[in-house]
């Protein structure tokens, strides 16, 4: 993703926002190395946009598989 198309999708900045939770937590190293690429090549601004990112790409594929089985369960009824 180019980091003028993530520009215009992304959500508003989280600085300071009450909402934000911090978490840590271990990546493997070469992980961490990948997100940094990343970073310096533009793709994301910094690192949390990158993770905040990929949370919110696994959120959404999750929300799709439920959406795809229920759709699935409902054709096996009929």
């Amino acid at each position: 993703m180019s980091l003028k198309a993530f520009n215009e999708m992304r959500e508003p900045s989280y600085r300071g926002n009450a909402n934000m939770e911090r978490v840590t937590l271990r990546i493997p190293k070469q992980q961490i190395e990948e997100v940094e690429q990343m970073v310096e090549t533009g793709e994301f601004p910094n690192r949390s946009e990158a993770i905040r990112s990929a949370v919110r790409e696994m959120i959404n594929e999750q929300q799709d598989d439920r959406h795809e089985s229920s759709s699935k369960h409902t054709w096996a009824k009929v």
